[in-house]
């Protein structure tokens, strides 16, 4: 995608890898809006990146995500480039009885608000120069996690919805890309301080500098032997990630 020269919405802009994107690209001179349902975290960004601008989002409510984006096309109707990045991730019990709350929760921001943001929004993104559609998944997408075993399976959905929407918008001039983060230094999972997660800065320099290429995902280089394992090969890999996982986190 171009770096420079676009009108770019992020949703959870208001803290992690959301934030960090948001930043980078509004230093590059970008007109960068963020979304989230923190208000005193979205203050909190645009204070410190003075010309960025906010707008509360809950993501998983078909009518802010509605309200939201006429607000978009009409005040900033030169936006050709959206940042599907809210998510929530919580460790579960796929091994037993899930809790509802959970399970709906999870789907309703990681899966169903990415898909309603960008129904809501890609009409008018086909009408610009240079769009783009992005999505947040993450390395689970291809190896899950078990003890966070919802998450993973939204993060495998959303992969799966990417190859459908590229492959259908392949004669537009709307861009669609994946960005699958490795585990980094974030809120998710209380993993700021985690010496094992990527540093939140090393992860946006690696995914801007691949950003600004004909790259269709962004893996940077931690990330990519979950990204290359997949197929009938793929159990010995995924229970040794998750008997180590356990080791960390323990069992759900």
């Amino acid at each position: 995608m171009n770096r420079t020269g676009n009108t770019i919405f992020i949703t959870g802009g208001g803290s992690g890898i959301g934030r960090g994107l948001a930043e980078a690209l509004h230093k590059l001179g970008n007109k960068v809006i963020i979304a989230g349902r923190r208000r005193s975290h979205l203050n909190a960004v645009i204070a410190a990146n003075p010309g960025m601008e906010a707008v509360e989002l809950d993501i998983t409510d078909p009518a802010s995500v509605a309200q939201v984006a006429q607000k978009l096309i009409a005040d900033y109707p030169a936006l050709n480039v959206l940042i599907n990045n809210a998510g929530i991730m919580q460790m579960d019990a796929v091994a037993g009885k899930i809790d509802d709350a959970l399970l709906t929760s999870t789907i309703s921001t990681n899966l169903l608000g990415p898909i309603r943001m960008t129904s809501a929004l890609i009409e008018h993104l086909k009408s610009k120069d240079n769009a783009v559609v992005a999505y947040t998944s993450s390395v689970l997408a291809f190896v899950p996690l078990a003890v966070t075993g919802i998450y993973s399976s939204t993060k495998a959905a959303i992969h799966s919805y990417v190859l459908s929407q590229r492959f259908m918008l392949r004669n537009t001039g709307v861009r669609v890309i994946e960005i699958a983060p490795p585990w980094v230094r974030t809120e998710l999972m209380n993993s700021q301080e985690a010496e094992q997660a990527m540093p939140l800065d090393q992860f946006i320099a690696e995914a801007m500098a691949m950003l600004g290429t004909d790259a269709d995902e962004i893996v940077v280089d931690a990330a990519r032997q979950f990204r290359s394992n997949v197929g009938p090969n793929e159990h010995p890999l995924v229970n040794g990630f998750n008997d180590q996982a356990l080791a960390i986190f323990g069992a759900a």
